[in-house]
């Protein structure tokens, strides 16, 4: 079990979610890893691709697989995800997800407006 790993399991992988599995022979696959975290959206909401505007309380996760980073959000304890618009770019160093992650919620998350 490499570092990374072990610590993802040490913290519980907060949202649990994402991993590939891997069959014997298989080649090794990237393993996604993801952070997620509850917000409140600002005066506006939130833009996403696929209904548009999303406003009350959130939650944002945000997904890196493959060396792609990508924000979604949800209604507080629904079922359905949806794409931040703007919200997929490149990331080179995996251990990068915990800040983008933080510096997406700090400009998503505005409880006061």
């Amino acid at each position: 079990m490499d570092r990374r790993q072990a610590l993802l399991e040490a913290d519980g992988d907060q949202c649990g979610e994402g991993r590939a599995s891997r069959h014997a022979g298989d080649l090794p696959m990237a393993e996604p890893s993801t952070k997620q975290s509850d917000l409140t959206a600002g005066p506006g909401g939130v833009m996403t691709d696929e209904v548009g505007v999303v406003t009350g309380d959130l939650t944002l996760r945000t997904e890196l697989t493959d060396g792609t980073v990508v924000l979604r959000v949800q209604y507080k304890d629904a079922a359905e995800w949806y794409t931040v618009t703007g919200g997929k770019a490149g990331l080179k160093d995996p251990a990068d997800l915990d800040a983008v992650h933080s510096i997406a919620l700090g400009l998503l998350n505005r409880p006061e407006g």
